[in-house]
């Protein structure tokens, strides 16, 4: 059997495209969430500004959602539902939701950042908002009354005395509205809330609980071929040659080979594996990677691209010519490369015919790479269809648009539809990772234990501006033009501390480069950065023997934050005194408590985290006990999705505080498996308990990210008062904690 060997300009060349129908049949098998039909609403208007952009309300006043965001495990198809709902007065059931399908719905961005509901679910609102005062304005010229003399109940626009009423569906049924959006739109009252700030089921989870949920994973398409990807053994390796009759016995299988991308495929998934196992070939030796054992030293002795000043103000001479009876603090934090940890494998299919394609995917950003596939498959934009389907979920882009992307190639070059499924050690090896971060704090305290002055030197990978998407592996393997570099997320982020402090100075040094594949990861720096900050905050504290509360409330001027500090200790029953606390020196079990507080972005959702932990002194290791969390929000659409969200980002981050790191050796990442790279166990989640403040007059912040960043701070400031002993380096590994004890 003969290799099939394109060369990227022949490859380029052909046509390549897909199969616009949805085949609704077997989507709406694989995807709870796709509405029946879908394919009836293609040619709707997907402008930003347009209300029919977001929704369109049927003959039978059911309606129907269009969300560019997607809902990643966040509970968005709920909340979603429950923000229209409210504005257009219509009941959940009678609500239907297309999320993220380039074809049907706006490009709102990227679902990232927190921004979900903050700004994605804002922009439904206010559709919403637009759409019910056209409705009461048509229902007056109807029933010939004013529309303050009009009601609006479950879609029924009534007169107040009873004497007429109008249906949505007899108003505008399967019209449209021909609206733009406005921003003056009258919104509810908090006061007249039917379904906003009510904890509702989500549609999602019978499915899920009861294993009947169907994922991206799961679809299959008429004709579709199963390929796995052949990966070079090193870094940097190149392909030298294919053998491709040692997969000839393998029925079915063939070899696709565009330069240096190398696929198997097949008609059934098991004879793909078997090739991919089987197949002969050679690579070059690669070019290596640095020694991961000298990355924090190599970060801090590299060249700096450009120094980023976050905050500075005031006289800062106190930390190099400190004033007599001042004393002088210095610590330096570190936190390792860390990948998404997805439980599932990524996974793509794509379906590319001679001018146009669809792709399924659990890209976070299916708008910005249906731009990234057009490029690939040398397609207008417009004639690629990007849907997503749920994945493993990841919190930050890990393997997904690779997987998606090599489908995409695979089927142009085949004809047929393609599904790419990765592994396992393909995930956790080959994934864009967060990077690792190198945070360098000083500070000058006087006898009072005041902070005189403060310095945050951080040392974190450049990103690239305006980099359309994370570099793809499969198009540089094939020699497919695409912009080089790095993306990152807002690493810089909360550097400096969220407390008044007269004289501080907070700095980034952009280094140029990270040694594996980069991306954002769930709260991307601002975990490090809050880790860094608030453990110092605890260390200053110490230093100046005042309990760490008493410390931090005399330091905030936010009343919110205030609010959620005194809510946070009310609920731990906080007894104030310094930390550490005696340590008995004969205790095999060392038990302690400590906080930790963010303003998320300094400007966002406000986080306090309390922790109490028991540390064993034989083995080191650490058991967080109870974990209280008070979060302020602003407006929480539903409350128990909001809770839920706080549960995952706890349990999360836990995870990577006591566990995972990243490690490489010169051909590549060797902690590709579950034994290597551990995650929180079952038997180690702590009891969790919750203060949320609900603000219905407020705008929403975002719920996403902001509980992670006080965790890894809260941990470490718990172990400090349990032991004496500062961990400043993630992961806490037991052996890292035994190691500290027997120093201390």
């Amino acid at each position: 059997m003969a290799a099939l060997s394109i060369s990227r300009r022949s490859f380029l060349a052909a046509g390549g495209v897909l199969v616009v129908g949805l085949g609704l049949d077997g989507v709406g098998r694989a995807s709870a969430q796709t509405v029946a039909g879908a394919d009836r609403f293609l040619g709707k208007s997907l402008a930003p500004d347009a209300v029919d952009s977001f929704l369109a309300v049927h003959a039978d006043g059911s309606v129907t959602l269009f969300v560019g965001k997607v809902d990643i495990g966040t509970g968005g198809r709920i909340a979603m539902r429950q923000i229209v709902g409210e504005e257009l007065d219509v009941p959940l059931e009678r609500i239907a939701m297309i999320e993220g399908d380039t074809a049907l719905t706006p490009n709102q961005g990227a679902t990232a950042g927190s921004y979900g509901i903050a700004r994605g679910g804002t922009q439904l609102r206010q559709a919403a908002a637009t759409a019910r005062q056209a409705l009461l304005a048509q229902a007056a010229q109807r029933l010939g009354r004013p529309a303050g003399d009009l009601q609006i109940v479950d879609g029924v626009v009534r007169a107040k005395d009873g004497t007429g009423a109008v249906t949505y569906g007899e108003l505008i049924g399967d019209r449209a509205f021909n609206l733009k959006v406005d921003g003056g739109a009258p919104l509810k009252a908090p006061q007249s809330f039917r379904f906003i700030g009510k904890s509702l089921p989500r549609p999602d989870l019978p499915a899920k609980v009861t294993g009947r949920h169907r994922y991206l994973h799961d679809l299959t398409l008429p004709s579709m071929l199963h390929a796995r990807v052949i990966r070079p053994p090193a870094h940097g390796a190149t392909l030298v040659s294919v053998d491709a009759s040692s997969v000839a016995a393998i029925g079915g299988a063939r070899v696709v080979r565009i330069q240096n991308f190398l696929a198997v495929v097949a008609e059934r998934e098991w004879d793909a594996v078997r090739a991919a196992r089987a197949l002969q070939c050679k690579w070059t030796a690669g070019t290596g990677l640095p020694d991961s054992t000298k990355e924090f030293d190599s970060m801090r002795a590299s060249r700096v691209v450009r120094d980023q000043e976050i905050a500075k103000r005031g006289d800062l001479s106190a930390l190099s010519a400190p004033a007599p009876g001042m004393r002088a603090l210095a610590a330096s934090y570190r936190w390792p490369i860390q990948t998404h940890g997805s439980i599932g494998p990524s996974c793509g299919v794509a379906d590319v015919r001679a001018d146009r394609a669809t792709v399924w995917s659990s890209s976070q950003n299916t708008h910005g790479f249906q731009t990234t596939c057009a490029r690939l498959l040398g397609l207008e934009r417009d004639r690629v269809r990007v849907i997503y389907l749920d994945g493993a979920g990841s919190y930050g882009p890990n393997g997904a648009d690779d997987a998606a992307a090599e489908a995409a190639l695979l089927s142009k070059t085949l004809g047929k539809p393609v599904r790419v499924q990765w592994t396992r050690q393909e995930e956790h090896g080959l994934d864009p990772k967060g990077p690792a971060q190198l945070l360098e704090l000083r500070a000058a305290v006087d006898a009072d234990g005041e902070v005189a002055a403060w310095e945050t030197q951080a040392w974190l990978p450049i990103a690239t501006a305006n980099l359309p998407n994370i570099p793809l592996l499969s198009l540089d393997a094939a020699g497919i033009p695409q912009t080089p570099g790095r993306s990152t997320g807002l690493i810089y982020q909360n550097v400096d501390p969220p407390y008044t402090m007269p004289n501080v100075n907070a700095v980034v040094h952009w280094i140029p480069d990270a040694p594996l594949r980069t991306s954002a990861i769930r709260a991307p720096g601002k975990v490090a950065n809050t880790f860094a900050v608030e453990s110092f905050v605890d260390e200053i504290a110490a230093l100046a023997r005042v309990d760490p509360v008493e410390f931090r409330l005399r330091r905030l001027t936010n009343p919110r934050g205030l609010e959620v500090l005194r809510r946070l200790t009310a609920r731990m029953g906080w007894q104030p005194r310094p930390s550490p606390r005696p340590v008995d020196p004969k205790a095999a079990v060392l038990t302690g408590r400590g906080i930790a507080y963010i303003h998320y972005k300094h400007e966002e959702t406000l986080v306090a985290m309390g922790m109490e932990v028991a540390v064993e002194r034989a083995t080191g290791r650490i058991r967080v006990t109870r974990v209280v969390c008070a979060q302020d929000c602003g407006l929480m659409i539903n409350p128990d999705c909001v809770q839920s969200q706080l549960e995952g980002n706890i349990i999360q981050t836990l995870s990577r505080t006591l566990h995972e790191e990243i490690v490489y050796d010169r051909n590549g990442v060797t902690t590709v498996d579950w034994a290597s790279y551990p995650i929180l166990t079952f038997p180690e989640v702590p009891a969790l308990e919750f203060e949320l403040i609900q603000r219905l007059d407020q705008p929403p912040l975002g719920v996403g990210e902001a509980a992670s960043t006080p965790v890894p701070a809260a941990l470490g400031n718990a172990v400090f008062d349990a032991t004496g002993v500062r961990l400043r380096t993630v992961p806490f590994r037991a052996d890292r904690v035994k190691a500290a004890l027997a120093r201390s």
